[in-house]
């Protein structure tokens, strides 16, 4: 069975980037010495993902409860609403099925004017 712990840093007042490059270190480190067998940092446009496998589910809860990561998840971009910390894989995962692009919005897809004139079309008959 997987033991996976998924911590999403969304970016705020600075980017989750430049949170991953100051606390990332930390963060594995302490990973890495409390049970983490692996880990994989994923960087997205809206941020980063750490996705940590453990031993068991012991070794993630204790080291939810470490001092140091609680610490650095203090010190994410936006404190409010830019960390979430669930257990088992997340944001970096993939999607099973790829996303379909949507169409880009274009300035001039607007509604066609009416013409000013109604169109017709002369029927004529043919004499016999």
């Amino acid at each position: 069975m997987d033991h996976w712990l998924s911590i999403e840093v969304l970016d705020g007042e600075f980017p989750a980037s430049a949170w991953r490059r100051a606390h990332g270190d930390h963060l594995t480190e302490a990973a890495i010495t409390n049970g983490a067998l692996r880990w994989q940092w994923h960087e997205h446009r809206w941020g980063v993902v750490i996705e940590l496998e453990f031993t068991d589910d012991e070794a993630r809860d204790r080291f939810c409860g470490l001092p140091a990561v609680t610490a650095v998840l203090d010190a994410v971009p936006d404190s409010l609403s830019g960390l979430l910390v669930y257990p088992g894989r997340g944001g970096g995962s993939g999607a099973r099925v790829p996303r379909r692009p949507r169409p880009l919005p274009v300035s001039c897809a607007g509604e066609r004017p009416a013409p000013d004139e109604p169109q017709f079309v002369r029927l004529t008959t043919l004499g016999v």
